[in-house]
């Protein structure tokens, strides 16, 4: 197996309510980069859980939760609060990617110190702009935050924005944190582009498998070769993904 594995999905009963989970086995071979609490760092790994939690997990454990729901061996465990059954995936020239889209509280990764994050629904808004910008000469500035009868839209549904790559060669250290790079550049722009005034929410995770044996990559930007592909698989994932979300957000 030199790709991205078929993931297993599982459910349980947890908080009062039923969780999904998606697992995928890779198996021996291969290396990951990760930002997720179980399994973060780079080193060499097995397995990659994506596990649905409670909307407000306040859990003090979340290393051991996640561990407890994988197989044993090293893997890697990231939660999402967004129905996992959902995930989309994408490929592009071997580069193949997952992704779960949930914007329950969307953010700005760069936002004015003390600022709560809105909590406002996740649902394309066309025009608006990173707080702090001023508003176009001659145009209203637009909303902010929510007016009198906005009330019933600050119920924000939960979500974190996971992102699953697989590339079936080998990277250098410095290249695999280049993917990442590549990862959250190319999910910027998918969310972007689909309308939703934000740079992805305050939980995302990441985590790229590359192989372990074989010449290394040395670049994984945007322009190396390894790096393009991952990159429009991304944005493919987190595109179908957002744009899911957002159907789904409207019901």
């Amino acid at each position: 197996m030199t790709g991205l594995p078929r993931p297993s999905l599982t459910h349980r009963a947890e908080d009062g309510a039923r969780l999904g989970t998606l697992l995928w086995r890779f198996g021996p071979g291969w290396r990951m980069i990760s930002s997720a609490m179980l399994g973060g760092g780079i080193g060499p790994r097995e397995w990659v859980l994506n596990a649905q939690v409670a909307s407000g997990y306040a859990r003090m454990d979340p290393v051991e939760h996640m561990a407890s729901l994988g197989p044993a061996g090293p893997g890697v465990g990231m939660m999402t609060a967004a129905p996992v059954e959902r995930f989309r995936v994408a490929a592009d020239g071997g580069a193949e990617a997952a992704a779960t889209v949930g914007l329950g509280v969307p953010t700005w990764a760069a936002s004015p110190e003390g600022v709560p994050d809105p909590g406002l629904p996740a649902v394309p808004q066309p025009g608006r702009r990173p707080p702090g910008h001023a508003p176009e000469r001659g145009r209203e500035a637009t909303r902010e935050t929510p007016g009198p009868g906005d009330a019933a839209a600050c119920l924000p549904r939960p979500g974190t924005v996971n992102i699953l790559v697989a590339a079936p060669v080998a990277f250098s250290d410095a290249a695999l944190v280049n993917a990442v790079m590549t990862v959250t550049e190319a999910k910027t722009q998918a969310l972007l582009e689909a309308g939703f005034p934000c740079t992805g929410t305050a939980s995302d995770a990441v985590c790229v498998a590359v192989r372990r044996e074989g010449p290394a990559e040395p670049f994984g930007g945007p322009r190396s070769v390894w790096g393009a592909r991952i990159a429009r698989a991304v944005h493919r994932a987190v595109l179908d993904g957002a744009r899911d979300w957002a159907e789904h957000a409207a019901v």
